[in-house]
């Protein structure tokens, strides 16, 4: 779980510098790269849930 938050925390802020990106300069491949992180960023909660329920299981 230790490398998992750190990877969780660089996709949040890869997901926000797009959208910022899309946003304010209207950037097509901003916007391609937001929506990229944000299925990672879903994948990435999933595995953060999946590890956090068998720790508390413990």
């Amino acid at each position: 779980m230790k490398n998992l938050v750190p990877k969780i925390n660089a996709e949040i802020e890869s997901l926000q510098e797009n959208m910022q990106l899309q946003l304010e300069k209207g950037n097509k491949a901003a916007g391609t790269r937001a929506r990229k992180s944000a299925l990672e960023l879903s994948k990435l909660l999933k595995e953060f849930r999946k590890v956090s329920v068998e720790t508390a299981k413990k």
